[in-house]
């Protein structure tokens, strides 16, 4: 199909309500300011509404003068009142679609949005799921809770799905650059979608029904998954064969085709990579076809802290010491260099599984202060500081987010051991020796 192209400001100004100001609502929310609409942000949370109208950012990759700048063009404001859901022509659901416990799609978000919005939906609005989801959520769970407000889609409101593709820290692409697949429930659905998009997305993608636009996010994130769990059983495989998996990736990307290059690590981190290929596997059961390539790429990926923690006590051994009493240092607890996100980060589980070997576990991140209590974790634990003293009392560290704020050819020299999982020391030249890649 044509792409549509970006056309802002736009001539008459639409008003839009995001619900959910995270990683994902408020860069959206942005956007959607600098195309001439007028913003109504909602956020269960009262603290990170009184935030934002006081012009500071929760996200660290949007500016605070950014948010002071929204706030002051009056065309953005935030609130936890959800009665005034009726206000805006546009609503975007922009909440999160976790796992269970037992890897399974976790809608309570996105339910409870449906059921509020319900209640305050009126004639003409447009409702937007962004959340990644299997393909039928938007028409088997959004729609029979939507219409049950006694209006019906496609005559008294309409029905879309866009999925989000934000990639925080990408300093290539942002929100609005990225191209958008937007698929409506019917014709006059995804017209209506195109043209709220439009003032916000410079590149419109419109596919042929909800459930062509949920399946392309499956599948953009399955892909990656997949092929990151290719190159972490390679990097366990050439390790045994004394070959550095870098230096393989690296050569083998000097290929002009045929050649996409992805990098091993710690295990997957994100709201993305880490879930959604299983939104997909759950979703293949109800129709009694095994994904198994999704399945041994979860299994892979998911097991690769372990890996680390035991390249980390063997090379604890080599030095005459033992995982249990040792003291490990994680740099590093974002799941992506630069940004202030633990989504699933595997610094995590790395934490938790030095802990329970007996290590005595300390961390540092210049973008984490503390941490702070997340659904499956709450280490109550604070960023200690980075001084060559402080180094060298740690009997081994362990590099598990690669900031760019990190000086590691300093780190290196002042420490005992280096665990890499990142290839963040490539070109440190001196102290090779205390280096293991991980």
């Amino acid at each position: 199909m044509k792409k549509s192209k970006k056309a802002r400001p736009v001539s008459e100004a639409v008003s839009v309500g995001i619900v959910g100001l995270g990683y994902v609502g408020l860069p959206l929310a942005r956007e959607f300011c600098e195309g001439g609409a007028t913003v109504l942000g909602f956020d269960i949370n009262p603290k990170t509404v009184s935030l934002i109208n006081r012009g500071k950012s929760p996200i660290k990759h949007i500016m605070n003068a950014t948010m002071r700048d929204m706030i002051k063009t009056g065309r953005f404001r935030a609130t936890d009142d959800m009665s005034r859901l009726s206000e805006p022509d546009a609503l975007l659901i922009c909440v999160p679609t976790p796992l269970t416990k037992n890897r399974e799609p976790d809608l309570q978000y996105v339910e409870s949005t449906c059921e509020v919005i319900s209640k305050y939906l009126r004639k003409g609005q447009l409702v937007v799921l962004e959340s990644t989801t299997y393909p039928g959520t938007t028409r088997d769970v959004m729609l029979p809770m939507l219409e049950a407000s006694g209006l019906k889609v496609e005559k008294d409101f309409f029905l879309a799905y866009s999925p989000e593709r934000e990639d925080p820290g990408n300093k290539s692409f942002q929100t609005g650059t990225i191209p958008k697949v937007v698929g409506g429930y019917g014709k006059e659905s995804l017209r209506r979608a195109l043209d709220v998009y439009k003032c916000a997305i410079k590149t419109l993608v419109p596919v042929d029904g909800c459930e062509v636009a949920e399946a392309a996010k499956i599948l953009e994130n399955t892909y990656r998954c997949i092929n990151i769990a290719l190159v972490n059983e390679l990097k366990m495989l050439f390790d045994r064969m004394g070959i550095d998996v870098w230096e393989v990736v690296r050569a083998a990307s000097t290929k002009p085709f045929g050649f996409s290059a992805f990098y091993p690590g710690p295990g997957l981190g994100g709201h993305c990579i880490p879930i959604d290929p299983f939104y997909l596997t759950w979703k293949a059961r109800q129709y009694g076809m095994p994904t198994r390539f999704i399945e041994l790429a979860g299994e892979i990926n998911t097991s690769m802290p372990e890996y680390v923690v035991q390249r980390t006590a063997d090379a604890l051994n080599d030095h005459k010491k033992s995982l249990n009493g040792s003291r490990v240092l994680i740099l590093g607890l974002a799941y992506k260099p630069d940004i202030d996100d633990l989504r699933e980060s595997p610094s995590l589980e790395l934490i938790e599984l030095l802990k329970a070997k007996g290590a005595k576990v300390d961390y540092n991140d210049p973008y984490f202060p503390q941490t702070h209590k997340q659904r499956e974790y709450d280490l109550q634990m604070k960023s200690k500081p980075l001084t060559a003293k402080m180094l060298a009392r740690y009997d081994a560290v362990v590099i598990a987010t690669n900031h760019s704020d990190y000086d590691y050819a300093w780190i290196v020299k002042n420490a005992q051991l280096v665990v890499d999982t990142r290839n963040a020391t490539a070109q440190v030249r001196t102290g090779r020796r205390k280096v293991v890649k991980a």
